[in-house]
């Protein structure tokens, strides 16, 4: 059994839990979301506290049941951050680093010059925001932390840090192990 499976998802005050079949939407001050689970998963909600068990009226061989008990870490993990994300929300900073290298909201855009010859303009998801506080930093927030992470690795995967040169967008607390170059 996971040890995190063990522990109860407490729901704070001001979030809205509905339980219906395989589906969980939880609303909040931020906004609503809502993640489908598997059948072999046992989701309740008891006094403003979210229980993920396995589900033992699935019938399965033994060998799977290894798997049952990631499927239960995994998808508490998955419902607090749901929790987590209409109460607080998620935020990802990333870093331009390189001479001509910025970043620039255009509306709801995101347009980055790093070395191309034409800017690279990203539309960014459903519930997730973009900003840009300076030229050379990059602001990604939203509800969903898989959207958020996803968005965040797809700038960063546009001009990725060169290990020599130190040149790329990467994440605030990102160490890049600079190498050295060749000796004469």
């Amino acid at each position: 059994m996971s040890r995190l499976g063990k522990k109860p998802i407490i729901v704070p005050t001001g979030v809205q839990v509905q339980i219906e079949g395989n589906t969980i939407t939880v609303k909040g001050p931020k906004g609503t979301l809502q993640r489908s689970f598997p059948e072999y998963v046992k989701v309740t909600l008891e006094d403003k506290k979210i229980h993920v068990d396995q589900n033992e009226e699935v019938i399965v061989r033994k060998s799977q049941r290894k798997i049952l008990k990631t499927y239960q870490g995994t998808y508490w993990s998955l419902i607090r951050s749901m929790v987590d994300g209409v109460t607080k929300g998620f935020e990802k900073q990333l870093e331009i680093v390189g001479v001509g290298y910025r970043a620039q909201t255009q509306g709801n855009k995101l347009s980055l010059q790093v070395g191309y010859t034409h800017p690279v303009v990203l539309e960014p998801p459903v519930n997730v925001t973009v900003e840009t506080p300076a030229p050379n930093v990059i602001l990604v927030k939203g509800i969903d932390k898989e959207k958020v992470g996803h968005f965040a690795a797809q700038i960063r995967s546009f001009r990725k840090v060169n290990v020599y040169t130190g040149k790329g967008i990467k994440y605030k607390d990102e160490v890049v192990i600079r190498k050295e170059g060749k000796k004469k």
